[in-house]
């Protein structure tokens, strides 16, 4: 499964950079995720409990950050083991690029499963991946905009989703 997409990022490259190197935003946007250590330079560890369709699995494993251009660009890559469900491996090309209105987060995201979850079929798991990102992606955004963004938003009853969001993050 391949993907390709981008984000306007209300924040200097500086402050995007930052945060795409620190382990506590990272657990804080992975959905799932239970638990992450490490450092840039030595690579994470993760735990992430995720549910594929009818296969929930909790997946260990390491998360490491290459091709590093430092404020430009890097590549993160990952693979998880889920015992009986599989694993699934797969990484994201990042590239920051200064706006206007602050940083264009440009990525493109590639995923590969095995076992198990390999037997649900493509849709089902391209459906799940690109779910995936758009949440990674998505919390993000969220977590490097800060409070800001977030008070704009809407708390009226017919706006459940950011308040859902905002309970989340």
């Amino acid at each position: 499964m391949q993907l390709s997409d981008q984000r306007d990022i209300k924040a200097a490259p500086q402050v995007v950079w930052a945060a795409l190197l620190d382990a506590e935003v990272l657990k804080a946007c992975v959905p799932g995720c239970t638990e992450m250590t490490g450092t840039p330079e030595d690579g994470f560890e993760a735990v992430v409990v995720q549910k594929v369709g009818p296969v929930k699995a909790t997946f260990k494993g390491g998360v490491t950050l290459s091709d590093i251009a430092e404020h430009e660009s890097l590549t993160i890559s990952g693979e998880g083991k889920g015992g009986a469900a599989g694993f699934a491996k797969g990484g994201a090309k990042v590239r920051l690029e200064p706006i206007e209105e602050g940083t264009r987060l440009i990525y493109d995201v590639e995923a590969k499963v095995g076992g198990k979850l390999a037997q649900l079929g493509s849709r089902i798991i391209d459906g799940f991946a690109k779910k995936m990102a758009d949440q990674f992606f998505t919390r993000f955004q969220e977590v490097v905009e800060g409070p800001a963004a977030e008070a704009a938003v809407d708390d009226s009853p017919d706006n459940k989703k950011g308040w859902l969001k905002r309970l989340v993050s």
